[in-house]
């Protein structure tokens, strides 16, 4: 039986080693999804979910430091409140895996069977982005009581 993550100032009950291991693992998603910033296709944000998440069970300290991150910090807040993504970043996102695939699939086109695969995952990114990821603005209306009949 797992115990809750602890929450954002409260000290982590986990030994030296396993608060080593989650703060390497934390740093090891920030720079991820720091090179996810500048690559395009390389999603970033999930790395700083992770990041935080790993952070969370060794230190409050870098738990708080990528949650206050300008341009990240917002929207890992809004993953952590079930509040997905803004309509607009599913878009990018979707574009730039694309855009990534697309290019990726140019490259291997001798390699049928990779460039087939790289179409694939991408159908399965995409939908998984479009129908399983909430939201933003829907969800924000869905809990003020507001119609959401244009949830995509």
């Amino acid at each position: 039986m797992s115990r809750p993550a602890p929450s954002v100032g409260e000290r982590p009950a986990a030994g030296p080693m396993a608060r080593a291991a989650w703060t390497g693992g934390g740093f090891l998603a920030v720079g991820v999804g720091g090179v996810g910033v500048v690559v395009p296709g390389l999603p970033t944000t999930v790395f700083f979910i992770i990041a935080a998440w790993c952070f969370s069970h060794s230190s409050p300290r870098f738990e708080q430091w990528v949650l206050n991150l300008p341009r990240i910090g917002p929207m890992v807040r809004d993953h952590r409140a079930g509040l997905g993504m803004p309509r607009r970043a599913k878009r990018v996102a979707i574009g730039m895996m694309w855009v990534a695939v697309t290019v990726s699939g140019l490259l291997l086109r001798d390699r049928v069977w990779v460039a087939v695969s790289l179409v694939a995952l991408a159908m399965v990114g995409t939908w998984y982005i479009a129908r399983r990821v909430p939201t933003r603005e829907v969800e924000l209306a869905r809990r003020e009581g507001r119609d959401h009949s244009d949830a995509h």
